[in-house]
């Protein structure tokens, strides 16, 4: 019988990079935020993006009853961001600086890109949430690397020997 342990689940899958970003709206004026893993495109028809978050997350109920919320995705300069995002707080965005989405919501200064969206659709998976957002604006802040989180640490793209996908 093969070890599917939560423990052993974590070990192999921290082997997967993944995409790092934080998740923010406006709440009672005020913007709250939360740092997420596996930022991804779902959907060009209509345009649709997703990430998860943990059923037990204190961060995202108060976003997810605004209807919306903006994606910053972060560059590989800011693992700091990233885990202030990752705790529960009172204020994560204290000292933080930041610039309104078209939506009002908050994208934060320094990211790579932006997605603005509406919530699609949350569907309960497992001890996740899968969170769906319809694309309302985006673009690219910065255009720097992006920082990704691969065995259990933050790491940036390596510049240069970019190939484009599918080629050999």
């Amino acid at each position: 019988m093969p070890d599917l342990s939560a423990e052993h689940f974590r070990q192999v899958m921290a082997h997967v990079p993944t995409s790092v970003a934080v998740v923010a709206g406006v709440v009672d004026g005020r913007p709250k935020g939360l740092s997420v893993g596996t930022f991804v495109p779902v959907s060009l028809d209509p345009p649709l993006v997703g990430f998860f978050v943990a059923t037990t997350s204190k961060s995202w109920p108060p976003i997810d009853t605004s209807g919306s919320f903006c994606v910053s995705v972060l560059g590989h300069d800011q693992a700091e961001i990233s885990s202030r995002f990752a705790v529960s707080e009172a204020d994560k965005f204290d000292g933080v600086e930041w610039h309104p989405a078209p939506s009002g919501n908050p994208v934060l200064v320094g990211a790579v890109a932006f997605v603005d969206c509406d919530i699609e659709r949350v569907v309960e998976t497992g001890d996740h949430l899968l969170v769906l957002g319809r694309v309302r604006e985006m673009g690219v802040e910065t255009g720097h690397t992006p920082l990704l989180h691969h065995r259990s640490s933050y790491r940036g793209v390596a510049e240069g020997g970019d190939r484009a996908a599918g080629s050999e």
